[in-house]
């Protein structure tokens, strides 16, 4: 009788062992599954053989195309901004007015350079992210800076906050 009770209490404490042990394997499988990094998958452009044709025809093509059509635009922007830029070659040679000190644009996209103190103003340039600036002046109400870039080739307006003054 009492190994009777032995027998009993010792396969159920193997069935419990059982599912227990188990159901760790299981959880420690599924984890693993869903924790691994699924390959990379492939696409047709990722063959070498594709890749060098695309690179040989549209691709090339397509590249020389934008580059003749940004100098075309360039001009343009130049022959519209030459009443600011001609000033700015002047200022170049003088020294900063008070006030001016240098800046780095904060604005992740880059900033515009506007002609006069308004976003419906004409865009005469632009500059880019981390840009070093020189902040000649900032308007009345303090909403606009009038910035000329570091090596005197354009000025012009961006607006307030979108610039940080570097420590010198």
């Amino acid at each position: 009788m009492i190994s009777n009770i032995f027998k009993y209490l010792f396969g159920f404490i193997l069935a419990i062992a059982i599912l227990v042990g188990g159901g760790v394997a299981a959880g420690i499988y599924f984890m693993n599954q869903t924790s691994r990094v699924p390959p990379k998958p492939i696409y047709a452009n990722d063959d070498p053989k594709l890749r060098a044709q695309l690179a040989k025809t549209p691709l090339a093509k397509a590249t020389k195309s934008s580059e003749q059509s940004s100098p075309e635009k360039k001009p343009e922007v130049k022959a519209n901004s030459t009443p600011s830029s001609t000033p700015t070659a002047t200022p170049t040679n003088t020294p900063l007015p008070p006030g001016a000190y240098s800046a780095s644009v904060t604005w992740p996209q880059g900033l515009s350079l506007r002609s006069e103190p308004n976003t419906d103003s004409e865009r005469v340039g632009g500059v880019g992210f981390n840009q070093k600036v020189i902040v000649i002046e900032e308007s009345a109400d303090k909403v606009w800076q009038k910035v000329r870039l570091e090596d005197g080739s354009q000025e012009g307006w961006v607006k307030s906050r979108n610039t940080k003054k570097l420590d010198e």
